[in-house]
Parts: structure tokens; sequence; C-alpha cells
């Protein structure tokens, strides 16, 4: 039976981050625990829950894995104790992440002492971020689902969006869980309109409104960053060029990528197997013609389990016999 426990850890900024840990009563010796990571405007909860099935975290932890679900500052479970809504993506990266694997990797079994790191959406860049800033012995293999690092090809929407980043920033988006519950109704009958994000015909729509306890609002901070990251297309980070310091990174990565995604288009999300400096890196495409798969689709759609959980798992017990320098 799986089990489910929540730990608070404070980041030191006057928040308690939420570490939701998910395992097997037996894990598999030897391999390493696996922390989740969500992405923009989002929490973990989408990770624990699947319309048709288990979830990403439990059908991992099913595999004998010790899994965690991580909530950083203003996300899900996270608490605030005095601290600041004005935090950026080095904040949520270099703080919080860190952290969180720090405490991870502190509680690992078997002797390991690293962490393998899945980031969903921005989750992937965060993650990017954090193994760009040098060497880290808790840092093993790594996941990027449906991440972006260099903005190679960017929807019309998002880039009329990003096209004036002081505006962005300065635009508040209040209760956006509840705006979205409020307009679900409407949305729904038009499905052509979610195909960039969401494909309505493989997804189990009865259960949407539940899908959307993953919504959070998104910082207006973290908005003014993206526009510029978007137009700059590299992001840089205290003068840095993060896809050019990927370079030096040798973990393994594994990409993740949706042939239909138009939230991050497949050769943005590809840019990272790209950029990274290691020997052992591959590519998952999800999708195809008859059947395209988007952004979200990775995670809720019918076919998740066989078409990406599984490869995942594989690919992670593949990766647990490399040696990491």
């Amino acid at each position: 039976m799986i089990s489910k426990t929540i730990h608070h850890v404070p980041n030191g900024r006057g928040w308690r981050l939420a570490l939701r840990r998910v395992r097997a009563p037996k894990l598999v010796p030897g391999r390493r625990p696996v922390v989740i990571v969500p992405g923009y405007g989002m929490n973990s909860f989408i990770f624990g829950f699947h319309p048709r099935g288990a979830s990403l975290e439990e059908y991992l932890a099913e595999k004998g894995l010790d899994v965690w679900a991580v909530d950083l500052r203003a996300q899900g479970e996270s608490i605030r104790d005095g601290g600041s809504m004005r935090f950026d993506m080095v904040d949520l990266a270099l703080t919080d992440l860190r952290l969180a694997i720090d405490h991870v990797a502190a509680r690992a079994e078997g002797g390991t002492s690293r962490v393998d790191v899945l980031g969903a959406s921005l989750g992937a860049t965060l993650m990017y971020m954090l193994a760009a800033r040098g060497p880290s012995v808790h840092l093993g293999s790594l996941v990027a689902i449906g991440g972006p690092l260099r903005w190679i090809d960017v929807h019309p929407v998002i880039r009329w969006l990003a096209r004036s980043p002081e505006v962005i920033g300065m635009v508040p988006f209040p209760e956006t869980r509840r705006l979205a519950q409020r307009a679900l109704p409407l949305i729904l009958r038009f499905p052509k309109v979610l195909e960039i994000y969401v494909h309505t015909d493989i997804v189990d729509t009865r259960q949407m409104s539940t899908m959307l306890r993953t919504v959070e609002t998104p910082s207006r901070h973290v908005n003014r960053q993206i526009a510029h990251w978007i137009l700059d297309r590299d992001l840089k980070v205290d003068g840095i060029n993060v896809t050019e310091a990927l370079g030096r990174v040798v973990l393994p990565l594994l990409c993740v990528v949706a042939n239909a995604d138009g939230i991050v288009p497949p050769s943005t999300a590809l840019s990272g197997y790209h950029a990274i400096g290691s020997v052992y890196k591959d590519v998952l495409e999800v999708g195809d013609d008859r059947m395209p798969f988007a952004h979200a689709d990775l995670f809720v759609s019918n076919d998740a389990h066989e078409l990406v959980f599984e490869p995942i798992a594989l690919w992670l017990e593949r990766m647990a016999n490399v040696t990491l320098e």
C-alpha cells in the first residue's frame, strides 16, 4: 500500500516548503529518491492525481522508488510565515529547490546521497538553473517534462503576452483558480481553444474541475522575468547564460516532449537536450498525427501511463547504474 506524508521545510525566507513523500512499503535497493517539481502557475497536486488510474507519483512509487513532490513558496501546501510575495525564478531555484533536494538527500536510504529530479514545465527550468550553477553532490539524473531552456519557438499568443515585460509585470492575476473554475463550462464548449494546452478527446473531462486544483495564481514578478527571457531567448542569471552553462553539466538528462505542445513547443522543449554536456541524454517524444499530445496531456491523458510514466520509470532505472561524476 502506498503511503503519503507531508514534510514542511523552512526556507529561511518566511516560507515553509511542502514536500509530499510517496512510497511503497518496500523500496528497490540502490535506487535514488525522486523529486518532482511543478511549473508555472501550478502546484504539485496534479502529480498526485490522474482521472483514470495511478498518478505520476503513485506510478513511480509502485516501481519501488522513494518519491517526493515539492510545493515551493506560494504553491500548494507550502505555508507563509511572514514571507514576501516578491520573489523570482532565482529564489525558487537556488533557495527553495536546493533546500528541498537537500532535505530529500538527507533522508535517502541505501547509502545514496543523490536525488533524481523531474521538472515539469517551468519546474524543469528551475532544475536546469540549479544544475548550471556548478557541481552538486545531491543532483542525480534529470528529467525535463515539457521544460523550456532556450525559446527557439514561441506560440503567437505567448509571444504577444511577452512583448512588454514591464507591463505584464504590473498586471495582477487574482484568484486564478476560482476564475478558471467559473470559466470551465464555457471553455469546454470550445475544445479547439484548449489544444495548445490539453486535448479534451484524450482526457477524461468529467474530472477537469478536480484537475484545476493544481492551478495557482502566478507571480507578477516571475511573469516579468519570463517575458524578458522569451524576448532574449536565453535565460540569464547574475550575468550567467544558463543555456551556455548547461554545456558544462554532465548529469544524465531525459527530455520529454509533447509533439503538439503550444505552451512549450517541441524545439524549445528540446533545447536542454542540445545544450547539456552529458553523454547520457535521451529524448522521449510523445504523440503523433493520429493522437497529438499537448502540455498537460503528458500528465493527465488516458494514455499517459503507457506513453509517459512507464518510459520515464524505465529510463530512471537505466540511469541508476550510471556512474555520476
